[in-house]
């Protein structure tokens, strides 16, 4: 819960340089958006983690998965978009600074257009798809599945470059997420928020 983190007490400046950022901190949407420097960044509950850059084979599965939703979607309400692109995850108000989860999903589907605004979306998308590469698959699997989970996200695919393997969580009931069985290659994959969607892993895995 937010009311139990001590926020950071200083008001939102420009930073240009990522070393200047306190990491001790607890910073909220309103500080993310007076950062100049290029390190891509996101916050889970205030706290900064820093990403690294994409390596050739997660673009080449991102690119796989996001095109193929891209022409299933073509005509349809849904739409998705791949990082960058901020999702925030708003407790109550949906204010800058109220707001202490930015992330930027590889890919997600948003269903309802009311969740786009200009900066990307506020809210949980309907599908979330992380990529694992080497040094983030602790905060994939431990930080982001507890905020797509608390959020709502109906689906969140986990997708494993090393090992050609897919996992899929889909929301329950009771707002708890289910896994799937591993999926790897001669695979199809579907989803249940998109009806009539498939995914063929050897497509996604072709490398």
């Amino acid at each position: 819960m937010m009311d139990e983190v001590k926020l950071y007490d200083t008001e939102p400046v420009e930073v240009s340089s990522f070393s200047d950022i306190d990491l001790s901190g607890t910073y909220s949407y309103a500080h993310y958006l007076k950062w100049l420097f290029d390190d891509r960044v996101e916050l889970i509950k205030g706290k900064v983690f820093k990403m690294g850059a994409p390596q050739r084979l997660h673009q080449e599965v991102s690119r796989e998965i996001s095109g193929t939703l891209y022409n299933f979607l073509k005509g349809k309400p849904c739409k998705v978009y791949t990082a960058p692109f901020d999702v925030r995850f708003p407790k109550g108000s949906k204010a800058d600074k109220d707001i202490y989860t930015v992330l930027q999903p590889d890919v997600c589907v948003i269903c309802d257009p009311s969740k786009l605004d200009y900066r990307g979306c506020i809210g949980a998308p309907d599908i979330v798809v992380e990529i694992l590469s080497p040094g983030n698959s602790k905060t994939e699997l431990l930080h982001k599945y507890n905020v797509y989970e608390e959020f709502g996200v109906k689906e969140y695919w986990v997708v494993s470059v090393a090992d050609k393997s897919f996992l899929k969580y889909t929301l329950d009931d009771n707002g708890k997420f289910q896994p799937s069985k591993l999926f790897t290659l001669s695979e199809v994959v579907n989803s249940s928020v998109l009806p009539g969607f498939a995914l063929n892993l050897d497509e996604v895995f072709a490398f």
